[in-house]
C-alpha cells in the first residue's frame, strides 16, 4: 500500500505540474490571440487608410485634369478621349482596384453617349484568354451588360461613379497582359486604346 501511495503522490505532483503548464500555455495563447487581433485590426485600418488615400488622390487627379483643360477647347481633334485607366494591386492576391476616366476633346458642348467595351487579355494554363470587365467586377454603372458599359457625360465621366475606386478580381491562374478598351460613341467615331498591364 505504501508503494501505491508513493505512486499516487508522484502522479498528483505530475498532474499539478501539467496543470501549471496548461495554465501557462493558455496565458500565452491568450496573449498571442490578443496580439493577432490587434495586428488584424491594424492591418484593416491600414487597408482602409490606403483605400481612402487612393480615392482622395483620384479626386484630386480629376480636379487637376479638369482645370488643366479636359475640354481642350483649342484642340484640333474633337471627340472622346479615354483619358486614363489605372489599375492598383491590393494586399490580396488577384484583387485589384481600378478606375477609368473618359473626357471629351474639342469645343462641342453636347452630351456624349455610347458604350464602352473593356476586356483584359492574358493567358491561363498556357493559352490566350480574354475576360470582360463585367466578369471580373461588380463595380460598374447600372445598365452594364456582359459585353459593354454605358456612358453619358458632358465633360468627363469616371467609372466607377462617385469618385471611388472599383474592385476587380482575376481568376486564379490567370496572367493579365493588357487591357483593351473600345468606346463606341453615338454619332461619332469609335475610340480604342490598348494599355499594358503592370502590377
Amino acid at each position: 500500500m505504501q508503494v501505491e501511495g508513493v505512486d499516487s503522490q508522484a502522479l498528483q505532483v505530475r498532474l499539478d505540474e501539467q496543470a501549471r503548464e496548461l495554465d501557462e500555455l493558455r496565458q500565452r495563447m491568450a496573449v498571442l490571440s490578443s496580439g493577432e487581433q490587434l495586428a488584424q485590426q491594424s492591418n484593416e485600418q491600414s487597408r482602409q487608410t490606403i483605400k481612402l488615400l487612393e480615392e482622395q488622390n483620384f479626386k484630386q487627379q480629376q480636379e487637376l485634369a479638369f482645370y488643366k483643360g479636359v475640354l481642350a477647347p483649342d484642340s484640333r481633334a474633337d471627340g472622346l478621349l479615354i483619358r486614363s485607366v489605372d489599375i492598383h494591386p491590393t494586399e490580396q492576391a488577384g484583387l485589384f482596384r481600378f478606375k477609368i476616366m473618359l473626357s471629351r476633346v474639342g469645343k462641342d458642348d453636347k452630351p456624349m453617349k455610347g458604350r464602352l467595351h473593356v476586356q483584359v487579355d492574358g493567358r491561363q494554363a498556357g493559352e490566350a484568354k480574354s475576360l470582360q470587365l463585367r466578369q471580373l467586377s461588380d463595380d460598374l454603372p447600372s445598365g452594364a451588360t456582359e459585353q459593354s458599359i454605358p456612358f453619358a457625360f458632358k465633360h468627363l465621366q469616371v467609372i466607377p461613379e462617385g469618385g471611388r475606386l472599383g474592385e476587380l478580381r482575376l481568376p486564379e491562374g490567370f496572367e493579365p497582359v493588357q487591357i483593351r478598351i473600345k468606346a463606341e460613341v453615338e454619332g461619332g467615331k469609335p475610340v480604342e486604346r490598348l494599355i499594358e498591364w503592370t502590377d
